[in-house]
């Protein structure tokens, strides 16, 4: 069949398709109506045809429209398939589909403009969504796994962790997404920036994969006071493992944070180009090195999906289950060998003015969690053990070479 009778059969199979979804929603009861409804879209490049040029186009334009490369795509749409979560209907192809889907977290696109990119009717673009958003997050228990209670290769081949840092499994931290809501449910959402958002708890590990995530609390929520939520449904740390968390956390023998009071950041041991002077600013080089490993991957993530950067027309529901979403396809993107650093040069259609400004993270514990408070000593304890080991090696090291 040719471009043009694919055109044209494709045209008249929508027709039928918002016809039948306007006689439901506004039944028509004259000759006279019938005479003067239009359709609205007429476009003869169809939603199929788009996606079709997309995926044989230039990888580039894949990678802006749908934020992954061709092959990625293809792999998800047939992942999607084989486990039967959504299937093609009468009018519309898993592949178009889960483009939409892809389109409208790329873009934060309304419905009126995937109707107008896809050529479909809104209850048409909203019932896909929905689908493929559950599809996705199904995809949860498959994608997002806890790590193995092994030391990563990452530390176990580099001395300046090994074998200090053996038993750390991975890192944590609290991220805030835009959220729009009610005016009657919003307070508790207001975060410390007076902007409304949810407060989203992470897990990774140090290939940068999510092993962990919490969505859906209130912005005004405590980072620590998520984690123990956590800990209170599932959420758990083999025994002598341990996460590496910042100073929105207690120091616990699981959740270990950087000396407080004591330079932490990268850019702030950069900026002084100073050795560290002791075993409490050696610690929180390193803990800050591996550590950035979870501020690495929310930076990736925001920047891959802008919807999670932008507040949104979606239901509340959807807006949290959205978060877990764009978690599972980086999870996914990265296992397919997908690339990121193309993210760098700033493609996206969310204007500045759009961003909502939100917190990064807890800047200090508020010490409102008992259980954890209980656990500080130990948590002390042990890190100084860390730290002073660390140390002592680090200046043996240092006079070797002086003395070589």
């Amino acid at each position: 069949m040719d471009n043009n009778n694919l055109a044209l059969l494709l045209l008249k199979r929508r027709e039928e398709e918002e016809f039948e979804f306007m006689n439901f929603v506004h039944p028509i009861t004259s000759s006279d109506e019938i005479s003067e409804r239009r359709r609205i879209h007429t476009s003869i490049l169809t939603g199929a045809m788009y996606v079709q040029e997309v995926l044989e186009g230039h990888e580039e334009r894949c990678k802006r429209e749908f934020r992954m490369e061709t092959h990625v795509f293809k792999a998800l749409v047939k992942c999607l398939k084989d486990k039967r979560l959504i299937s093609d209907t009468k009018y519309v192809s898993v592949e178009e589909q889960v483009a939409m889907f892809l389109f409208i977290l790329s873009k934060n696109a309304s419905n009126r403009t995937v109707q107008e990119r896809f050529q479909h009717s809104g209850e048409t673009v909203s019932r896909h969504f929905r689908a493929v958003l559950e599809a996705v997050t199904i995809l949860t228990e498959d994608l997002i796994q806890r790590p193995l209670a092994i030391t990563p290769s990452n530390i176990r081949w580099n001395n300046k962790f090994y074998p200090y840092f053996e038993d750390c499994i991975g890192a944590i931290d609290g991220t805030h997404i835009p959220i729009t809501i009610a005016t009657s449910l919003q307070e508790p959402y207001r975060n410390r920036k007076q902007t409304l958002s949810q407060n989203v708890m992470v897990a990774c590990d140090f290939n940068l994969r999510f092993v962990y995530v919490r969505a859906g609390w209130e912005g005004s929520a405590s980072d620590a006071r998520i984690l123990q939520d956590a800990l209170n449904n599932g959420f758990t740390i083999p025994r002598g493992k341990y996460y590496l968390v910042d100073a929105g956390y207690a120091n616990t023998p699981s959740f270990i944070a950087p000396y407080r009071g004591i330079r932490y950041h990268l850019r702030e041991q950069g900026a002084t180009n100073e050795k560290p002077k002791d075993y409490k600013e050696l610690f929180n080089l390193r803990h800050s090195q591996l550590r950035n490993h979870v501020e690495r991957i929310i930076g990736v993530v925001k920047m891959r999906f802008p919807i999670l950067k932008t507040a949104t027309y979606h239901s509340i529901d959807n807006q949290t289950d959205i978060v877990t979403a764009c978690c599972v396809l980086h999870n996914f993107i990265r296992n397919r060998n997908g690339t990121e650093d193309w993210l760098n040069d700033g493609i996206s259609e969310i204007r500045n003015h759009e961003i909502i400004d939100v917190p990064d993270g807890d800047e200090e514990y508020a010490e409102d969690i008992d259980s954890m408070n209980n656990q500080r000593r130990a948590g002390n304890f042990k890190r100084e053990e860390i730290a002073k080991k660390m140390w002592t090696d680090y200046i043996a090291r240092h006079q070797s070479r002086r003395n070589s």
